[in-house]
């Protein structure tokens, strides 16, 4: 299992992060799973690019 040294905030120090199983179907095309967990209180990190919102939904309410 890959692991990782990070500063965990709950932990207060730098500990270890591991990658769960991804059930998300991110390794599915031979890609990297973004998610990552503390091993000593399972704080999770999703790291990766934000996406980009092309459109949106704009309503305009009646008065």
């Amino acid at each position: 299992m890959d692991s990782r040294s990070w500063p965990c905030p709950p932990c207060g120090e730098i500990r270890e992060f591991v990658q769960p199983p991804c059930a998300d179907g991110h390794t599915a095309d031979g890609g990297a799973c973004p998610e990552w967990a503390c091993v000593d209180c399972g704080t999770a990190f999703v790291l990766g690019d934000a996406a980009v919102v092309t459109e949106v939904l704009r309503l305009q309410h009646a008065a």
